[in-house]
């Protein structure tokens, strides 16, 4: 099995690339050393030295910072570096931390912040067989296009609780009913870090089950998906081992549920250990 392989192929980074961003004295995140020149168009905002990146100590609010840090995000966006989604995320050191300020999701990966998502394994039992609905992706994305994704899954946004998150995104991906998508229960997270050509990708995943009737079917409304299929839980995950079929970050939400719903034996599979610590990787 290469389950492990797709867990290695999440964590692949090479921390000398990237200098510290230091937000009130944290350290919140990673930039990409090749972009400490640019950075210095907004001394105003940022202190830029060959050892890191700083907001300006002089930001004392949530407030102040956000909107200082957004005119960088902005330039950003005007040299062609990030896109800017009009989607603001927390940046905290902690999930359940009052946040040092918000960006623009656009951002966070450039920035190297701690992100976080919500994916839900819509499943169903057939013949006491673990059934999970398989999303395809549309063309169109600018991420994983036309890749297989989980029933539902989403960027945390700021201002919005898991449960709210959810629910939102099963109507716009699936057509989950709010009372259904409710019954979905948090089981695990599962962590990775990850270097892209946009910078860091540093990542929480709460994965919730969600075991829908047996009529239910999904339909998307928002474009975002352009199908779904129901797959035997255990041909998903030897898709997930033998192909590179499903976006990257699903693999790790379907080889966390394999192994809660035993479908990979301790006794018969030797990386097993590997398989339980990898999936919460160490965060820098």
């Amino acid at each position: 099995m290469a389950l492990m392989d797709r867990i290695r192929a999440c964590n692949r980074h090479d921390p000398d690339r990237f200098r510290p961003f230091t937000v009130a004295g944290a350290r919140v995140g990673r930039v990409p050393g090749d972009y400490l020149e640019t950075l210095t168009a907004w001394p105003d905002v940022l202190t830029v030295t060959d050892d890191g990146v700083t907001l300006n100590p002089a930001l004392e609010t949530p407030h102040a910072r956000t909107a200082a840090l957004h005119t960088v995000v902005q330039g950003l966006a005007e040299r062609g570096i990030i896109r800017v989604r009009d989607e603001p995320y927390r940046v905290a050191r902690a999930f359940h931390e009052s946040p040092f300020l918000e960006v623009d999701r656009g951002a966070v990966v450039f920035f190297g912040l701690h992100s976080y998502g919500v994916h839900v394994n819509g499943h169903v039992y057939r013949d006491g067989r673990p059934h999970l609905w398989i999303g395809r992706r549309a063309a169109d994305k600018a991420v994983a296009p036309d890749q297989l994704d989980n029933m539902v899954a989403g960027g945390q946004p700021a201002r919005l609780g898991l449960m709210e998150n959810i629910v939102k995104e099963a109507h716009e991906e699936a057509r989950v009913p709010a009372d259904l998508a409710r019954r979905a229960r948090p089981a695990s997270t599962v962590t990775y870090c990850l270097e892209t050509a946009r910078g860091l990708k540093v990542d929480t995943l709460f994965c919730y089950d969600l075991e829908v009737p047996a009529d239910f079917v999904p339909h998307n409304d928002d474009g975002e998906m352009v199908d779904f299929r129901l797959m035997p839980a255990d041909e998903a995950v030897e898709r997930v081992a033998r192909t590179t079929d499903f976006k990257f970050n699903v693999n790790l939400v379907i080889t966390d549920f394999a192994l809660r719903h035993g479908l990979i034996d301790p006794d018969t599979t030797p990386d097993y250990e590997a398989l339980v610590a990898g999936l919460r990787a160490p965060l820098p």
